[in-house]
């Protein structure tokens, strides 16, 4: 898939959620109910091979991917339950703003 211009389009957070839910449906993915924890099971499970990639020295596409799965779960979740990510996003954003260094924490 060739890569767009990004002078081409305007991806937003809500245009994301609305995509790969849309998607998911699609496939299938809600055709049963979902339980909230096995949703956040998925996306901890991306999150993983995420780290298993690193851990093995693969090349950085190969984290992107994991990456973007972890994404595309979250964003699906976030379209199902008519969760605005993009406003609480942007509201965490300032919040960290203001916070102090490490967020006064050693680690």
């Amino acid at each position: 898939m060739p890569k767009q211009n990004k002078k081409d389009c305007c991806v937003t957070v809500s245009s994301l959620i609305r995509t790969c839910h849309k998607i998911a449906k699609e496939k299938g993915w809600w055709d049963k109910e979902r339980s909230g924890g096995e949703v956040i099971a998925l996306m901890h499970s991306e999150l993983s091979e995420a780290l298993e990639a690193m851990r093995n020295s693969h090349p950085k596409e190969a984290l992107a991917e994991e990456l973007a799965d972890c994404c595309i779960r979250i964003f699906d979740y976030c379209g199902e339950k008519k969760i605005d990510l993009e406003e609480a996003l942007l509201k965490k954003i300032e919040k960290n703003k203001g916070r102090p260094y490490r967020h006064g924490k050693v680690f």
